[in-house]
């Protein structure tokens, strides 16, 4: 037997600061094993999983875009049939060889959102989501468990406003076409690369988010981007996207390593990723 490993796979993964995380987890709790990147473009999704499945050394992957949804082919997750979770963004290899998909992301929205209050499933008011990645659907099941509704989802393509509007029609879920003004809301999340280094910035205008609300920006490279700062400015209150990488990587920590992530170290680990 080899030293145990995990790695985050997506097309590009240069940014990932995943290994950078999960590195810094072994090492503090004295754990032998890895954490690697690997670069895995669409066409390779399906060799990936072939090879890393006969792999005893392999614990799992984290996987970011584009793969989360085309993933679950080859890791095949349960279903909660009355929300449909349509991504994983973690494949976990039993001792069999079996792969099984996860999704960490809820409970890496639900963390910094809960700080707030920590009561779930009361009335917060509308939320406002822009994007149609994968991660979506993991934003949309984080909302409703806290307590959000309406939520208003704002993406340009029709097909799948069509299909969101469909797939969460008990959640108070409407989508809307990518536009000025958004409508009024509690929280606006972007669920977009829009804002990250390379990308355009946000496009959107704030002047529809509630005094006191939170603009959460899933963005984490850079972490202060320029949707966060026009909030501040704006007295609202912000989440960045470094606060929901941690949280579901410390979820997914524990499934491919076995321990829980040690967060008394969470300051410490922040200086690393934004030096």
């Amino acid at each position: 037997m080899g030293i145990p490993y995990a790695e985050v796979i997506g097309d590009p993964i240069a940014h990932s600061k995943s290994p950078l995380i999960h590195k810094f987890w072994l090492e503090k709790l004295g754990l032998e094993g890895d954490y690697r990147a690997c670069l895995v473009r669409p066409a390779e999704l399906g060799s990936y999983f072939e090879v890393r499945a006969r792999d005893e050394n392999w614990r799992g992957c984290s996987i970011t875009m584009p793969h989360k949804i085309e993933a679950l082919r080859y890791a095949p997750k349960h279903r909660d049939p009355s929300f449909p979770v349509e991504a994983i963004n973690t494949a976990v290899r039993h001792e069999t060889g079996e792969l099984e998909g996860v999704n960490t992301d809820v409970s890496g929205l639900l963390e910094p959102l809960l700080r707030e209050d920590s009561r779930l499933g009361i009335a917060r008011g509308a939320a406002v989501v822009v994007g149609a990645g994968g991660v979506l659907f993991s934003v949309m099941m984080a909302l409703a468990t806290l307590g959000y509704g309406p939520i208003w989802i704002a993406m340009r393509d029709r097909a799948k406003m069509a299909k969101v509007a469909d797939d969460y029609k008990g959640v108070n879920g409407f989508p809307i076409p990518l536009a000025n003004p958004l409508p009024p809301a509690r929280l606006l999340v972007n669920a977009t690369p829009l804002g990250m280094s390379g990308f355009p910035p946000f496009p959107l205008s704030l002047d529809s988010i509630e005094e006191g609300g939170i603009v959460f920006d899933l963005v984490y490279a850079p972490v202060e981007t320029r949707l966060l700062r026009e909030a501040e400015a704006r007295g609202l209150r912000t989440r960045d996207g470094l606060t929901m990488l941690v949280g579901q990587a410390a979820a997914a920590f524990q499934l491919f390593f076995g321990q829980p992530a040690p967060r008394h170290f969470d300051g410490e680990l922040r200086g690393r990723l934004v030096a």
